[in-house]
């Protein structure tokens, strides 16, 4: 009831007393500067890290762009050079078989032309050597035959050297005309 009483003497129990306006003012006042002063610059301090973070991780992603972006563009380039170095390098060695392939042929054709000339060296070679016995052999054949039909002996050589000479002019002749007639 005491409380009643105090309300009818003008107390209103809704207000708090001043003392304790004071005191909780001061409190909140302390509090407060206690905040300011300690709090909010830890706060601060923890934004602007985590926006200089921020920030430093956008460049960084920025600058990691970019090196991609140029390795990409020298790798490109690396790449194209390659092809055409290769490219190069296989037209080179095209070329060069061409050209290995030329001097095979042309070591073929001279090593034939060189056998071709050796052979016909070696058939005119044994032609003559054939021609040579042939007239030592029918010589001797058409002195003996003559001498038969003569009756005496052209055992001297200058006069069985005309016989077989005159016998082998006639034959040569009589061989040109049957050539020149056959064709």
């Amino acid at each position: 009831m005491s409380d009643l009483m105090a309300a009818e003497e003008g107390n209103n129990i809704l207000l708090p007393d001043v003392w304790e306006i004071v005191v909780a003012l001061l409190g909140f006042f302390i509090l407060l500067y206690i905040v300011w002063k300690y709090i909010v610059p830890a706060f601060e301090k923890i934004y602007q890290d985590r926006t200089e973070a921020i920030e430093g991780g956008l460049k960084k992603a920025e600058k990691a762009q970019a090196e991609a972006a140029a390795a990409r563009e020298e790798y490109s380039q690396q790449l194209e050079s390659a092809r055409l170095e290769a490219q190069k390098i296989r037209e080179d060695a095209r070329e060069e078989g061409e050209k290995i392939l030329a001097e095979f042929k042309e070591r073929a054709n001279a090593e034939a032309a060189r056998i071709t000339e050796s052979a016909q060296r070696t058939i005119e070679a044994e032609r003559s050597a054939a021609m040579v016995s042939l007239r030592t052999e029918v010589g001797s054949l058409a002195t003996d035959l003559a001498g038969k039909i003569v009756g005496e002996s052209l055992e001297d050589d200058a006069r069985s050297n005309r016989v077989v000479d005159r016998f082998l002019a006639d034959l040569e002749a009589s061989q040109q005309r049957n050539a020149g007639v056959s064709r």
